[in-house]
């Protein structure tokens, strides 16, 4: 995952756009008969994935110039950013024939019938994915609304050589996490285990969804909100309890408060994804070669899943004129080895296609952690337990809530459990206020 923290829809502006409409979108409509199947296309790529424009220039050279099918980049901000330009560009109906969505905003671009159903071009593609990972491009439906591109399945991240200064074993339970912060406390009571962030919905949504939450959920006409479900609500007294009792921090991630003490060693763990190597790069510079990489704690042993922290697709607009040659290219972009090894070294993703991620590109493990070189090994056995997600046409205004709520509960140590009931009733009405059917 390029960028390291989830980036949150803008409410305002989708709210404008945002119209009393079903999960199903009209995706390829009679009209797409009318695309011209052969003759030279060209195609615009809103992305914001660094270096894209090099792996694009594979498919332009090679097989794009036999199908005289030719794709232009046109870098964007991600996001918010992205996702609003696209929603007001296809209101006057002149959105790019190729977008990059992250999965989170997927429910909100097919609701707004920004996004073409691409199911009969993807046939092949199903097969090199995960069924959780292809799953957030259906949304549980017939359709096939993107192609998956990265992903970033959840992880533990510990300073190996602070565990075993303070003989703390890596937990397999979030029983015994929290067992390891409370031994960390007793033992050197300047340190903590980790810090709980309310600057970041993602985390926590991964949390939740990796607990077996279902946070949006459609039947017909009518979505269900269930961010307060009793798995997430287990997660949120899990956390709440350890910031309670001072176990752990309660500091926000990305601060520098946050980077000092990743850095100097007053934080010795984090739970994130894969990508985290990365940030820890620009956070934690001295401690290069010291941390190691293990499965995410589970809620019972023997138990084996994970959540999602992030990862973005390819997706094709309604817009376009040329969906069937768009549908090409995302489905080549997404499962070709040499484009994917192009894409994981120029924009540093961890692909979502499952042979890709056991290619040559990562046969050796991220410089942070050339003391683990299985890291990608594990990592691709991590990211086949990712639980299945759902989500819903107003993430946008959850994650602003998650914010809001969990960033007061957490600061003042007070009861996770209201927080997390304000963000169910602050989702719910906003369903029913952007006219949408809502099942109780």
């Amino acid at each position: 995952m390029p960028n390291t923290k989830h980036n949150r829809l803008v409410a305002s502006t989708i709210a404008v756009v945002l119209g009393a409409t079903s999960l199903v979108a009209c995706g390829s409509s009679d009209d797409d008969k009318s695309e011209s199947q052969s003759g030279p296309a060209t195609l615009t790529f809103w992305t914001w994935a660094p270096g894209m424009d090099k792996v694009v220039d594979l498919w332009n050279k090679g097989p794009g110039k036999k199908q005289q099918i030719t794709v232009e980049v046109k870098k964007q901000a991600s996001g918010d950013s992205l996702i609003t330009k696209i929603l007001t560009a296809h209101k006057a109906k002149k959105a790019p024939d190729l977008v990059q969505a992250e999965y989170q905003a997927l429910p909100t671009l097919v609701s707004n019938d920004a996004l073409a159903d691409i199911a009969a071009e993807s046939k092949d593609a199903k097969s090199k994915f995960a069924d959780a990972v292809w799953q957030q491009t259906t949304l549980g439906t017939d359709a096939v609304y993107a192609i998956p591109q990265d992903i970033g399945p959840m992880m533990f991240y510990y300073r190996a050589d602070l565990f075993k200064k303070y003989g703390l074993t890596v937990p397999t339970t979030w029983e015994q996490f929290a067992e390891t912060a409370r031994a960390l406390k007793k033992k050197a009571p300047d340190k903590a285990l980790t810090t709980f962030s309310a600057n970041d919905s993602g985390l926590f949504a991964g949390l939740a969804q990796q607990a077996g939450a279902k946070w949006w959920t459609s039947s017909g006409d009518k979505w269900k909100v269930g961010i307060d479900d009793a798995a997430t609500q287990k997660v949120a007294d899990f956390w709440g309890g350890l910031v309670k009792e001072g176990a752990i921090n309660n500091e926000p991630m990305y601060q520098p408060a946050w980077n000092k003490a990743l850095n100097t060693g007053k934080e010795i763990a984090w739970v994130s994804a894969v990508w985290a190597p990365g940030t820890l790069t620009t956070a934690a510079p001295q401690t290069k070669g010291k941390w190691a990489m293990a499965p995410l704690p589970q809620w019972s042993a023997g138990e084996n899943a994970t959540g999602s922290w992030g990862g973005s697709s390819t997706a094709v607009t309604t817009d376009s004129p040329h969906k069937a040659a768009a549908a090409k290219f995302a489905a080549w972009l997404n499962t070709d080895p040499q484009a994917v090894a192009a894409m994981a070294k120029e924009s540093g993703i961890y692909p979502a296609s499952t042979s890709a991620q056991s290619s040559d590109a990562f046969a050796q493990p991220p410089a942070f952690f050339s003391n683990q070189p299985d890291f990608y090994t594990k990592a691709s056995e991590i990211a086949k337990t990712t639980a299945p997600s759902a989500w819903g046409p107003n993430v946008n205004v959850a994650y602003t809530s998650f914010n809001d709520a969990f960033g007061a509960a957490a600061k003042n140590k007070s009861d996770f459990g209201a927080a997390l009931k304000t963000m169910q009733d602050t989702t719910v009405a906003d369903l029913k206020k952007q006219g949408f059917g809502v099942a109780q």
